[in-house]
């Protein structure tokens, strides 16, 4: 439901109304909740009191991933203005301790609070927001850049096309987002070189972030015969487009309506390497699969039953699949992991689960304002959600009160995102790029040409 015309008052008494209904803001709890301490708990490094404990370190960590100006030094000046305004003697603003406080945190304390946070999202998800009451999860892989340092090449080799020292390293990350709030579940990073850093390699370390039940919406790179089985063991249902290999034809298996029927796919006689004699023997000789056209596309799923799920609602259902596409904008553009900026893999690995922390508590807050009042989370903008809660954090509003908690959902309620359906742009740019030559040499070499011959003229 859309209420761009509805006065902030009056949405205020509608939440407040709500909340005195349900009696607690259950998303929102999640921040402080039993569940998110316990993982931060758990794996808490043994520390002494220092200037940058392990949760404040994590706390500023946060702070740089949600901010626009991601530096150490300005998230250093902000806790040494905050600790100086609180009446305690004035700290340094050197980066040094914050940075060696980073290095000490433990990777699986952040990641664990990052995957529990989506986990508790999705456990708590209200009927309405299900698909057929099940739940959909989205899988696809990106790819991120970081500084050019030898430690980071040597664990994320930059392209093959690219001379040595002109590239950047670059690390493939392949995610598990709930379609119906847009959490990260689970993610698994590697190199982009190598069979080990395919986006098919890294999605096997993530099979256990589903349950059964679930249903796994994918593009066609996930069609393996091998990889559905895995999910059918697991009570998993998929909807994917047809991998472009696989020939279809209609007039083969059991009709179920026009350009729609089911096959049995048989096993693949060749053996993938990634898999042993006898976990090859293991996999059924055949898989019965719906192959349906939709338009100029096929797409193939495990949801056999016409009269449980038509034609129409398989289209529909895959049309959502552009949705991981604008999560990983969000995550890489909004929040700004398109570039990282640590300088060791150990940092690097710790930097991503930072960004995908802070994501999914931008998501909680999301879809808090959205069950209060009374939408889908997806109808609510990201970076407006993001923008309200950095002015509301750097005020200091959060004091506990209930009006306050709900000022700020009505706030983040108060614009909704248009329908966008069939939306179709150019990937191309249109503003022009500065004249600047490329940089076809190694900088040292290149600063070494300048001082002998000075900066070239642009033409």
């Amino acid at each position: 439901m859309h209420r761009n015309n509805i006065p902030l008052d009056q949405q205020q008494e509608r939440i407040a109304r709500r909340i005195k209904e349900t009696g607690s803001t259950c998303f929102f709890n999640l921040l402080t909740s039993p569940q998110l301490l316990d993982c931060v708990e758990e794996h808490l490094p043994e520390h002494r009191e220092r200037l940058y404990p392990p949760t404040a370190t994590l706390a500023m960590f946060l702070s740089q991933a949600l901010n626009p100006d991601a530096s150490c030094q300005k998230v250093v000046n902000d806790a040494a203005v905050q600790r100086t305004g609180d009446g305690f003697s004035a700290s340094s603003v050197r980066t040094g301790g914050y940075c060696r406080a980073r290095q000490r945190l433990p990777v699986e304390m952040i990641s664990s609070v990052a995957k529990r946070a989506g986990e508790l999202m999705t456990s708590r998800l209200p009927t309405a927001w299900h698909w057929k009451n099940r739940v959909v999860k989205l899988v696809d892989g990106t790819t991120v850049s970081m500084p050019d340092t030898a430690a980071n090449q040597s664990s994320y080799p930059q392209n093959d096309n690219q001379k040595p020292s002109l590239g950047f390293p670059l690390a493939r990350v392949v995610g598990v987002i709930c379609l119906s709030t847009g959490a990260i579940q689970h993610a698994a990073m590697g190199a982009c070189k190598g069979k080990a850093g395919s986006e098919f390699s890294l999605f096997l370390q993530l099979l256990d972030s589903f349950t059964a039940g679930d249903i796994l919406l994918a593009d066609r790179y996930y069609a393996s015969y091998f990889l559905i089985a895995l999910l059918r063991a697991r009570g998993v249902d998929v909807v994917m487009g047809q991998f472009g290999a696989r020939k279809t034809d209609f007039r083969r298996g059991k009709a179920l309506g026009k350009r729609d029927h089911v096959v049995q796919w048989s096993k693949p006689v060749k053996r993938p390497a990634w898999l042993s004699e006898e976990e090859y023997d293991a996999f059924p000789d055949m898989l019965a699969m719906r192959e349906v056209n939709v338009g100029h596309r096929v797409i193939v799923t495990t949801l056999l039953s016409v009269r449980d799920t038509s034609r129409e609602e398989l289209k529909i259902l895959y049309k959502k699949r552009w949705s991981i596409e604008l999560d990983f904008r969000h995550i890489k553009t909004t929040l700004g992991m398109d570039i990282l900026r640590c300088k060791t893999p150990a940092m690097i690995e710790k930097e991503i689960w930072v960004y995908f922390l802070a994501y999914n508590l931008i998501r909680l807050l999301m879809a808090e304002s959205a069950l209060q009042t009374n939408c889908l989370p997806y109808q609510l903008s990201f970076k407006h959600t993001l923008q309200i809660w950095i002015a509301w954090n750097g005020k200091q509003f959060r004091d506990g009160a209930p009006e306050n908690t709900m000022a700020l959902f009505a706030l983040i309620g108060g614009i909704t995102v248009g329908n966008r359906a069939g939306r179709i742009e150019p990937r191309a740019i249109k503003r022009r790029p500065k004249a600047y030559p490329m940089l076809m040499k190694p900088r040292a070499a290149a600063r070494l040409q300048i001082k002998k011959q000075g900066q070239q003229r642009l033409k």
